[in-house]
């Protein structure tokens, strides 16, 4: 397993009162493990196709080949998409520098775009500089109703129209949605399927915010470059302990959940994840979600915010260290030591910096990694740390899956519904009843 998870500086044993006493984490890890025993016999009964996904390759070749009529002739690749329907890519595509500070958001051939939050200047600005003629676009939704997809999707057909090119939006087009139910409506469908627009599958039993292994999130890892094989076998890896009935404290999702479900009972109400990789910058987003609208149910969750290293300990770390109390960290850190740039000795020295003499910046990177935790710690602010050493897809596809398991048990162990979202389908009702208003 790439992933290195360790809960030593969290316990009040190493770091005092502010720590979690060892008698709150073994109940947590009780209740964890009935938890368990729920997600053997989800796995067992296929009641959670999720779990059989790591294991899943008969669709890799249909993702290949959508992959594959994206990048055909393309310079461009846009996803539509929304929340689920797009942060599991954007997380993937991280690997290949996508919106990674610096390099600039169009580093690949195709460029890939991901338009998730709806803003009117945004779009507009966009779809006037694409090249329309070399662009492809893929519109997302599980259920095909979702309205800013829907927007999204008749914007890019009434451009393509006054580009002249909406003669053939099937060339230019894939739509990913859940199959037509009979007699049941799927506006996205209805939408594109008159234009002739091919449709991907989106699985009817995996919703958005867990679908970074299906096609949603492999296909622009596919059209990338990057192995997608690879992701599913990382996943398998975070859920292979499972598979061998090992107890809650040797799984490393199950020993997190057990983590956040002690810290929510001691009054740590907050979930600091920071991680001190760009290329792990829109993981802590897609984690965000994926905490918040499987656990914030029924006056229970802890509230999730997402931080990256080192640039977050320049603004949150005072909060952090001298505010209250009230947070869980996880410090989340990769191989840097060694890399990059090697600072010149006499540089070093004339600024006054001779320890930097012979050091990388991948050196300094993971001495503050290093740190934080350890500062965290010595502050009594409970300190998760996970390390992996080389940051490519398999361990990325470990790391997701770590963190769906671990927010599953998390929601069983607590007594919450992890899959459902109703407080977010209200507000998307009231919306359109908003719109319709006008």
């Amino acid at each position: 397993m790439a992933l290195q998870q360790s809960i030593d500086l969290a316990l009040d044993a190493n770091i005092g009162g502010g720590g979690l006493p060892q008698a709150a984490l073994d109940d947590a890890l009780g209740l964890v493990g009935e938890a368990m025993k729920r997600l053997a016999e989800d796995d067992s009964s296929g009641r959670l196709p999720l779990l059989h996904m790591p294991r899943t390759t008969d669709d890799l070749a249909s993702i290949r080949e959508a992959a594959a009529f994206l990048r055909d002739d393309a310079t461009d690749v846009v996803i539509l998409g929304v929340g689920g329907s797009s942060l599991g890519g954007q997380t993937l595509a991280q690997l290949k520098d996508y919106a990674v500070p610096g390099t600039g958001r169009f580093t690949e051939s195709p460029r890939i775009h991901f338009l998730d939050n709806l803003d009117p200047i945004t779009f507009d600005r966009v779809l006037h500089k694409l090249p329309l003629s070399s662009t492809k676009f893929v519109a997302i939704s599980k259920s095909g109703g979702t309205g800013e997809t829907l927007m999204q999707t008749i914007a890019v057909l009434t451009a393509l129209e006054k580009a002249g090119l909406r003669s053939h939006p099937n060339d230019l087009f894939l739509g990913l949605s859940e199959p037509r139910k009979d007699g049941g409506k799927n506006a996205l469908r209805d939408l594109l399927e008159p234009e002739g627009v091919r449709f991907l599958d989106h699985h009817t039993g995996i919703g958005g915010r867990y679908s970074v292994l299906t096609n949603v999130g492999l296909l622009p890892a596919a059209v990338l470059g990057l192995d997608i094989e690879a992701i599913r076998q990382g996943a398998a890896d975070a859920y292979e302990p499972f598979r061998n009935g090992a107890a809650a404290k040797d799984a490393p999702a199950a020993l997190g959940a057990a983590l956040n479900v002690a810290a929510a009972k001691a009054g740590k109400g907050i979930a600091v994840t920071m991680a001190y990789a760009d290329r792990l910058e829109r993981f802590t987003r897609w984690w965000v979600q994926l905490w918040a609208e499987s656990v914030g149910k029924d006056g229970k969750g802890t509230q999730p915010v997402a931080a990256i290293g080192p640039v977050d300990q320049h603004s949150q770390q005072q909060l952090y260290l001298a505010g209250p109390n009230d947070k869980l960290f996880t410090v989340l850190t990769t191989g840097v030591a060694g890399k990059g740039p090697v600072m010149n000795e006499a540089l070093a020295k004339r600024a006054g910096q001779t320890g930097f003499a012979g050091r990388t910046i991948g050196d300094l990177v993971a001495a503050q990694g290093r740190a934080m935790a350890d500062t965290f710690a010595k502050n009594s602010r409970p300190t998760r740390q996970i390390h992996i050493e080389t940051l490519n897809e398999r361990a990325l596809g470990e790391l997701l899956m770590h963190f769906m398991l671990e927010t599953i048990l998390a929601g069983y162990a607590t007594g919450v519904d992890p899959f459902d979202q109703p407080a977010v389908e209200e507000a998307k009702i009231l919306a359109k009843e908003y719109l319709t208003q006008g």
